[in-house]
């Protein structure tokens, strides 16, 4: 029985001698895996970027693409090992000693670093500067270029809403949930580019490449079978029409302001402009940081989207939602009339005058809604005004958000702002908890006092009118891929707090507010009837400016329209005509009137001190065609 016993421990440790011996013989001479690993400078894990997805414009207009570059990459135990020549390399990347050094520092401090790991040492060169260097690289050993792209556009248009890329922060890198990015990396900073990250970036491939001891590529380790491919970003196909997109531009040179227009059905934008803005291109490549940071010291702020970020008194055109809720509340009716002149406002309609809805609307009658606001805010009729006007006031509020105002309206870009619209603890801190009343707040009557309307809440309430009581959240992507639709919360149909059949009296008004109240007679469109309704807001730092809201054709509307001019003036003889100009471009894709055209496009808004731009002319063709255009589309064929 021992002697079985003794036999077994013997027979186990010579199993598990021949296991090692064996295991030891396929390590050394079969399997070269782990003389490679042993050598392992010598395999390099190179980050293969996919293509970054492209965009579109509504009719498949190239607004974004592509452009290779090149980063040059350094694994510091290389360069050490092998001793180059500083000198030499400085010379061939046209830098200094001291650029040199100071780089190569950064990357020894910064954290994660390996000397064994690549790292970046020059970014971006372009394919003309990489040419130059491509050949000599080898003679550097311990310098690896490696294949990237960066954004470029063919237009110089639509920046602050196609936004840009730019390396990952700290930040963002520490932040990041799902451990995707890598140091280095370049992700969506602003507009388009950050709202849509997760679908643009596509998927990293990695690539193994095997070295010799010169640094000479001997090509793919273990024959690419380890060799994961990278997957293209999707693209994206935006709503804008890149024609109407580069007009509105034009018109708005010399001008700080907004436009934005909506297809009502759809809750599409036609167009976002904002200005002054700047060449998209300016954002990309090496000169990143050089021009980011002269667009940051304009005074001008080109980077502020004032379409999202810009929060002003909406003055007028406020009056539609007062009509509304007014109309939905009860407290008024298309014939209730009030006698101009009996509030503490003066008044664009003469004294003593009878004025109801329509003219009301026409005429955009203070006296009206100032009566009209009183009656909403006072409904409860308690006897105590402290009393009605914050219960009158909450209320009311809460119709107002109900039309996308006072909160998001969850555009597909970030930055949005919620624009101003105050709660009742506000006025109990300014005033105390009842200590205030209608008196203290009737200003915002007629769009004035504690409210402040984001430009694209003002596009999105002439879209409310123009569908008779709905909307679509504005977006600026219809298709995410090749046969894809929008995201899902923008093909969610929204109601505000009115019912269809009060929108009727209000269109006839901004019909006739077009055609003949305080529209400029200029603005009229030859065969095409068109609604709308102005504003002139008061602004305490200079001239007023000047805005105004609209839809057109009257019945089945196609395009709803919000023009802001900041110090212009009167919004009937400013922000009106330019957007009827508009209006007709898109509508009839071609403009008659170009005595207009030329007269607003001469019109200087800018502040005392900000030099002016030349003006571009629009020198379209008998097809509408501009030279830009032309060469643009010859060179694209």
């Amino acid at each position: 029985m021992e002697e079985n016993k003794k036999i077994v421990v013997q027979a186990i440790f010579i199993v598990t001698g021949l296991i090692f011996l064996i295991r030891l013989f396929y390590i050394q001479i079969i399997d070269d895996r782990y003389k490679a690993d042993a050598t392992k400078n010598a395999i390099h894990r190179i980050i293969q970027y996919p293509h970054r997805g492209q965009i579109y414009d509504r009719n498949n207009k190239l607004l974004v693409y592509n452009v290779p570059v090149y980063d040059i990459e350094v694994i510091i135990k290389e360069i050490v090992k092998n001793g180059i020549d500083t000198a030499g390399f400085c010379k061939l990347m046209n830098i200094t000693q001291k650029d040199f050094d100071s780089t190569i520092h950064l990357i020894k401090t910064s954290p994660g670093y390996s000397p064994l790991k690549p790292a970046q040492f020059i970014k971006q060169l372009s394919i003309v500067d990489f040419a130059k260097i491509q050949d000599r690289l080898i003679d550097y050993p311990g310098f690896y270029a490696s294949p990237r792209t960066v954004r470029s556009y063919p237009h110089q248009n639509l920046a602050n809403a196609l936004g840009y890329i730019g390396e990952i922060s700290k930040t963002k890198l520490e932040k990041q949930s799902e451990k995707y990015y890598q140091q280095g990396d370049y992700v969506g900073i602003s507009g388009l580019e950050s709202f849509y990250e997760s679908y643009l970036r596509g998927k990293r491939g990695v690539k193994y490449v095997m070295y010799d001891v010169h640094g000479v590529a001997k090509g793919a380790y273990k024959a690419g079978t380890w060799d994961t491919a990278s997957v293209a970003g999707e693209n994206l196909l935006s709503s804008i029409d890149l024609d109407l997109q580069q007009y509105c531009e034009r018109l708005m040179q010399n001008k700080a302001g907004t436009i934005v227009a909506i297809e009502p059905e759809t809750g599409e934008i036609l167009a976002m402009v904002s200005t002054p803005s700047y060449d998209p291109n300016m954002l990309t490549g090496r000169e990143f940081s050089k021009n980011f940071m002269k667009l940051q010291q304009d005074p001008m702020k080109p980077l502020f989207n004032r379409a999202l970020m810009s929060a002003y008194p909406p003055g007028s055109f406020f009056k539609i939602v007062q009509a509304l809720i007014g109309l939905q509340e009860g407290v008024i009716t298309p014939q209730t009339a009030f006698t101009v002149g009996t509030s503490p406002m003066k008044d664009h309609v003469p004294a003593g005058v009878y004025c109801d809805l329509h003219a009301a609307i026409q005429w955009s009658s203070n006296t009206y809604f100032y009566h009209t606001f009183r009656r909403i805010i006072l409904k409860s009729e308690s006897g105590n005004p402290f009393t009605d006007s914050e219960n009158g006031y909450f209320n009311w509020r809460e119709r107002v958000l109900s039309f996308g105002l006072g909160e998001r309206l969850g555009i597909d870009l970030p930055n949005e702002q919620k624009g101003i619209l105050k709660k009742n603890v506000y006025f109990d801190k300014v005033y105390g908890k009842n200590r205030w009343k209608f008196s203290n707040i009737y200003s915002m009557s007629i769009g004035q006092g504690e409210l402040g309307v984001v430009p694209i809440q003002m596009a999105n309430l002439a879209a409310i009118v123009a569908n008779r009581g709905f909307y679509y959240p504005p977006h600026l992507i219809r298709a995410v891929g090749k046969t894809g639709n929008p995201l899902l919360q923008f093909q969610e149909k929204k109601h505000p707090y009115t019912d269809s059949r009060h929108y009727n009296v209000l269109v006839e008004g901004m019909k006739d507010a077009v055609e003949m109240g305080t529209v400029w007679r200029g603005a009229l469109i030859d065969s095409l009837s068109f609604c709308g309704k102005t504003s002139t807001v008061q602004n305490p730092q200079g001239k007023d400016h000047a805005a105004f809201i609209g839809f057109a054709p009257k019945n089945n509307p196609k395009i709803a329209i919000a023009v802001f001019l900041e110090n212009a003036g009167w919004g009937g003889t400013e922000a009106a005509p330019l957007a009827s100009l508009i209006i007709e471009k898109y509508l009839k894709r071609k403009v008659k009137r170009k005595n207009l055209e030329t007269w607003i496009m001469d019109k200087n808004y800018l502040p005392a001190g900000i030099p002016a731009k030349p003006v571009l002319p629009m020198d379209e063709d008998e097809n509408g065609e501009t030279r830009q255009d032309m060469i643009i589309r010859k060179v694209s064929n």
